[in-house]
């Protein structure tokens, strides 16, 4: 059955990835936001701030729309990861260094790479202002500049990771710190947490304990350890049907979970962690730990929040549908830094650049874009370092599964595709503007069944 299931994925994603090179289908109307363009430096047809996932995904389908040499990629780090992996990575199941590549080897071939930093959002006059005071103009903004972690927002971090016991698989510079305060441990509280605000896969926080319990009973250790989840949501999971399964796990591996627990503090020195309890403001709690695992405080990143694209909250203001910009219509966005009311996983940055690449087709025909995106998302929920549960799901909250089982089970193959077929379709795959979400592969398997 798990053989079966693997090559009806690969033959699926064949078929995809050449339904995809077929092209775009003629859409509706939609009116280009024209208006003086400001003295520039540069010019583009397509300009895409941001290097992740979703900024290397768009500028290789806009290649293919208008040529490489009229789409540039604002982008300033030189490595680029697949954070996804880093889950793995903080349970010691993966190594960091597979994780990345040179951002040099993921820009698509002949687009332009500026290597700086955006400074200022200008759509008014249709151009961006870099960290040199440079201008570059353009006819089509594609916003995918992801989000920012605030562990300073945590009263005695990022400092207090120069302690051992604490790690965070949310940083490139923190991840194996989980990994050695995991090995490191000897007996207490295993604390967990999930801050007040968005993050990157609302599943991630818990997919470390789920590992870290997993680690502990294999090494002997899980009698002289108390897991801990502090979260400061309500819930286990939005999705019913996943929270019904996770919550028989906890119960099963009698793990703790307290709920509207936020962390504001870490006494690194003392290996004291304190908590805020969200029902009661300004009532805390100081908690012990032997391990730390933090996920930082997140947010929209500056140059968004103090621009005309960004929403109240500070969110890129996209329609939820299209991803075009709600306001500018030839701005447009893609993944963590938008306000979409999805979970911010690399699945949906999947599915958004499927639908963004048609809207953008759309407009550029003067035409009404009307693909729509669903809020498909998925978080593959690890619960040890041979089982997942495959969470897929909408903008309701209500399971949206690719293949024709209960996929709130624990299962052996959907850990396989977490760990290894996952990485290869990102790299392979979605990277270079092939790999559009499992949407067509859903089909497939469920027609197969009629």
């Amino acid at each position: 059955m798990s053989s079966m299931g693997v090559v009806s994925t690969c033959f699926c994603v064949r078929s995809f990835v050449h339904v995809l090179k077929l092209g775009v289908q003629k859409m509706g109307y939609s009116q280009l936001h024209t208006a003086s363009r400001c003295a520039a430096k540069n010019h583009y047809e397509v300009l895409v701030l941001g290097g992740g996932s979703g900024g290397i995904t768009m500028s290789a389908r806009m290649k293919r729309k208008v040529g490489a040499e009229n789409v540039a990629v604002v982008e300033p780090h030189e490595k680029h990861y697949y954070q996804p992996m880093w889950t793995l990575v903080g349970a010691g199941a993966k190594q960091l260094a597979t994780s990345g590549r040179p951002t040099a080897s993921v820009i698509p071939s002949g687009v332009q790479w500026i290597k700086s930093r955006v400074t200022e959002l200008d759509p008014d006059k249709n151009c961006i202002r870099l960290a040199d005071d440079k201008k570059i103009s353009y006819k089509y903004l594609i916003i995918a500049l992801g989000l920012q972690l605030h562990y300073e927002k945590i009263k005695g971090l990022p400092e207090g990771f120069n302690y051992p016991k604490i790690g965070s698989n949310y940083s490139v510079h923190t991840v194996e710190k989980t990994w050695k305060a995991l090995q490191d441990f000897k007996e207490g509280n295993a604390i967990f947490t999930f801050p007040n605000t968005p993050v990157k896969c609302g599943g991630a926080p818990q997919k470390i304990m789920y590992l870290s319990e997993a680690y502990l009973s294999k090494t002997g250790k899980r009698s002289k350890a108390n897991i801990i989840f502090n979260t400061s949501l309500g819930s286990i999971f939005t999705v019913q049907k996943y929270a019904d399964r996770l919550l028989e796990i906890i119960k099963g591996r009698n793990i703790t979970v307290n709920y509207k627990h936020n962390l504001i503090e870490v006494r690194a020195d003392k290996q004291e962690a304190v908590f805020e309890n969200l029902d009661t403001p300004g009532v805390t709690e100081v908690y012990q730990y032997e391990m730390l695992h933090v996920t930082p405080p997140m947010g929209p990143p500056d140059v968004i929040m103090n621009s005309p694209v960004s929403d109240a909250a500070g969110w890129l203001d996209v329609d939820k549908e299209t991803l075009q910009h709600k306001k500018y219509s030839n701005v447009f966005g893609i993944g963590d830094c938008t306000n979409l009311p999805t979970s911010k996983t690399a699945a949906a940055i999947a599915a958004q650049s499927a639908v963004l690449d048609k809207t953008i087709s759309s407009v550029m025909k003067s035409q009404l874009p009307t693909k729509k995106y669903d809020g498909y998302t998925s978080c593959p929920i690890v619960t040890g370092y041979n089982r997942v549960i495959l969470a897929e799901f909408d903008y309701n909250s209500q399971p949206l599964e690719t293949f024709p089982i209960d996929q709130s089970k624990e299962r052996l193959l959907m850990y396989y595709m977490k760990a290894d077929v996952m990485p290869f379709l990102y790299w392979n795959g979605l990277l270079k503007g092939y790999w559009g979400g499992p949407a067509p592969i859903r089909k497939l398997l469920h027609l197969g069944l009629k």
